[in-house]
């Protein structure tokens, strides 16, 4: 697959997983410095790895929750809570990762990643009420 069609194939994987909106807020505040790393993130991470027949969606959000949990990386966390959400995930199976990794990664990971859920969730129930609102 060429770099260009790897690219493409990535952005969609993106919109279905992550939401159009999402996708449109961050190649909106691209730059010329933060380019190269979002074109290869697209590309290899998106477009190469996600699109793999190895793992579902939804065994891929679990690896990602769990590791981004480890690494202490709450900004990505709070990205992939969205995306776990949209591949399936419910919320209590969430909030069982986070006590998993709890265990093995430490109470203050786990209540931190418990704490981001919970933010994302406020903020994913506040869009529902929105569009119901709208309609």
């Amino acid at each position: 697959m060429s770099n260009e069609n790897l690219f493409e194939v990535g952005e969609a994987m993106r919109r279905e997983i992550l939401g159009e909106a999402y996708v449109a807020k961050s190649a909106a505040s691209t730059d010329a410095f933060s380019a190269p790393i979002r074109e290869f993130a697209v590309k290899h991470l998106w477009g190469e790895i996600w699109t793999r027949e190895g793992l579902d969606r939804r065994s891929r959000s679990i690896v990602n929750l769990a590791l981004l949990t480890a690494l202490n990386r709450p900004t990505e966390l709070k990205v992939h809570v969205r995306a776990a959400l949209n591949n399936g995930l419910s919320r209590e199976e969430i909030s069982e990762i986070f006590l998993q990794c709890g265990l093995y990664c430490g109470i203050p990971a786990g209540s931190e990643s418990t704490r981001i859920a919970k933010q994302l969730f406020a903020e994913v129930d506040a869009e529902a009420a929105e569009a119901v609102a709208a309609k």
